[in-house]
């Protein structure tokens, strides 16, 4: 008989998919049950049905849902050490930011994450800004008001704009209101958030960029009822999600940055003594990272040396 993996449903909810990431979720779902022949059925429920997002998690450590799929620092301080993934490590790309999440978890197996079965870590590409004016240097960011949230909040305040704490979902209105002269997030959000029709630049400030953990989860008593044979098959699947994940990221970046050239708009390089220079600028954040870890006695400091070797190591 077929296990089933979610809340029973006679016709369980078809989600809509709106995003390139709810697609790539769907084929995951239909992946493990292929790989199972049929042993495994996931119902996927769309986002907020069974829980708000920022409950997700504890959702499946408490059996609300089987699985879920969520970004941890929705949830500030619940998952410390796991920080290091959002902290600005200067990433490149989708790919590079969901393999260094999945190596350090390899490395370190955090203890906040050991209430559910992790089946993969991911992170988007390059958090970087975007502007209603070109901007090529600090001097012409000094005291710009930016879009925020988390810790691109610090990072805002680091380099010497005025960060603004908003969602996501409010900065298109700010940006064309002029509340907000900019925003920090990676390029695909000028085409998924339209940001591009208000917007008039881009600056590729990859020295400082961020990035943001995500997580795929099971509840542990479902994964251990699993037979061994279809635990085996869903790790291979897992296995080669990391990277396609990874990759579906870098392709939404570059339709972001194809459909802001479109409206005519500009993308920016840093020379590299200007992208040493905002780097140089977050260093205090990624102390503070350290500092506040380790007084939870939390291996900060080699958590973060390893994800900047491993970049280092790895390009």
């Amino acid at each position: 008989m077929p296990i089933s993996i979610g809340p029973p449903a006679d016709n369980p909810p078809t989600p809509r998919i709106s995003h390139g990431h709810t697609l790539l979720a769907t084929q995951w779902a239909e992946e493990v049950e292929k790989r199972t022949d049929g042993a495994v059925k996931i119902n996927i429920f769309p986002g907020a049905t069974l829980t708000p997002a920022d409950q997700s998690y504890d959702g499946v450590v408490k059996g609300i849902s089987d699985l879920a799929m969520g970004v941890l620092s929705y949830v500030k301080g619940r998952f410390p050490l796991c920080e290091v993934i959002d902290l600005p490590l200067g990433y490149q790309s989708g790919l590079e930011a969901t393999r260094l999440s999945n190596a350090f978890h390899q490395k370190f197996q955090p203890k906040e994450l050991s209430d559910t079965k992790v089946m993969y870590l991911h992170g988007h590409g390059p958090g970087i800004l975007h502007t209603k004016t070109q901007l090529s240097n600090l001097e012409e960011l000094k005291g710009l008001k930016i879009r925020c949230t988390g810790t691109s909040a610090k990072i805002v305040k680091a380099l010497g704009a005025t960060p603004v704490a908003m969602p996501q979902t409010e900065t298109y209105d700010a940006l064309q209101k002029g509340l907000v002269q900019g925003t920090l997030t990676p390029i695909e959000g000028l085409k998924g958030w339209k940001f591009a029709e208000v917007l008039a630049s881009t600056t590729k400030n990859l020295g400082s960029s961020y990035s943001v953990a995500f997580f795929v989860v099971m509840n542990k008593k479902k994964w251990d009822a699993l037979p061994q044979q279809a635990q085996a098959a869903i790790e291979q699947v897992n296995r080669e999600w990391m990277d396609k994940t990874g990759q579906a990221w870098d392709q939404f970046d570059q339709a972001g940055q194809e459909f802001t050239l479109a409206k005519g708009n500009k993308v920016i390089e840093l020379t590299p003594a200007e992208d040493q220079r905002w780097a140089k600028l977050v260093q205090p954040i990624l102390d503070e990272y350290v500092a506040a870890s380790q007084a939870k006695g939390l291996p900060g400091r080699e958590a973060l040396e390893f994800c900047q070797q491993w970049l280092k190591n790895n390009r």
